[in-house]
């Protein structure tokens, strides 16, 4: 009897492998829109958008059903990435990142894991994709959770010169603080 292999420990972590935020100038989205419309400027945009995603990741389908008891639901997108061997299910939201948001991915999450998941694949994670986020909020309904949820945000156009300036300089500080305390930075003064 054929046994299935163990999933693969993947060498890098969803945290790392999934952007926060998202830059999506590119959709030429109107003032005021809907997750459909979000959606669908996503899809016609679908080349623009995977490389804004990253790496290793491959289109799988839109609006997957699943049912659950008598209820219907969609994921809204269903990415596979490669390098840590599993689905992405992601829901987009225009508004900003509530607690529900949470519940409803991790029981996408579950019935993923179940249905969608090919032997050897690592566990599926998903990503709400929002228009904003509290930090608080997203923290408190996202930890403990048995399956890995991302929130993360988009932008629909570019934060101005400053702000990108600034993030730049708290992300470089940030990299090589992480670094510093694994001993493989070395810096020279001049």
């Amino acid at each position: 009897m054929l046994q299935q292999p163990a999933p693969a420990e993947p060498n890098v972590l969803p945290e790392q492998a999934i952007r926060d935020p998202f830059i999506l100038e590119f959709l030429n989205l109107k003032d005021e829109y809907s997750e459909s419309d979000l959606e669908d400027a996503l899809l016609s945009h679908l080349m623009d958008f995977m490389l804004e995603l990253g790496d290793d990741f491959a289109f799988v389908g839109r609006q997957r059903r699943l049912r659950i008891d008598d209820s219907w639901f969609r994921v809204d997108l269903l990415f596979f990435h490669r390098r840590l061997r599993c689905l992405l299910l992601v829901d987009l939201k225009v508004g900003k990142f509530g607690y529900a948001d949470a519940g409803l991915m991790n029981m996408y999450l579950n019935y993923a894991k179940e249905h969608w998941t090919m032997p050897g694949e690592n566990p599926p994670v998903g990503l709400v994709l929002c228009a904003g986020k509290g930090a608080g909020e997203a923290h408190y309904a996202l930890t403990g959770l048995p399956n890995t949820i991302m929130a993360s945000e988009y932008k629909v156009q570019l934060p101005d010169e400053k702000l990108l300036t600034d993030e730049l300089i708290r992300s470089q500080t940030m990299l090589e603080t992480q670094l510093t305390r694994g001993g493989s930075l070395t810096t020279e003064k001049n």
